[in-house]
């Protein structure tokens, strides 16, 4: 299923299409135990090379780019924390769906 097909809320792993801005968004929780330390965050921006889109990674209203691994440990997700993706381009819900995969990845291996 891609971002764009899942109609629920955010908060539960989900993403959706705001109207009008171009933006696809999902909510994630990180579950991994060390929460999104150097080496997650390291892979979730490789992953995030690999889409045309623009990608940013947000928590609390405060927006980080998604291509850099100091910005995306400035937000310090620890286990729990919810974090906000959002894209914009032509493979924005593809990106949502497989960063947010990665984010709710409850371990290193995945």
């Amino acid at each position: 299923m891609s971002a764009r097909d899942v109609p629920t809320p955010p908060g539960d792993g989900a993403a959706n299409t705001p109207a009008g801005d171009g933006w696809v968004e999902g909510r994630f929780t990180v579950r991994r135990e060390l929460g999104l330390h150097a080496r997650p965050a390291g892979q979730l921006v490789a992953l995030a090379a690999k889409f045309q889109s623009e990608i940013e990674v947000g928590i609390d209203g405060r927006w980080v780019n998604g291509r850099s691994v100091l910005s995306i440990l400035s937000l310090a997700g620890v286990r729990g924390t919810e974090l906000a993706l959002r894209a914009r381009g032509a493979d924005a819900a593809d990106a949502v769906a497989a960063l947010g995969a990665l984010i709710e990845a409850p371990s290193e291996s995945a």
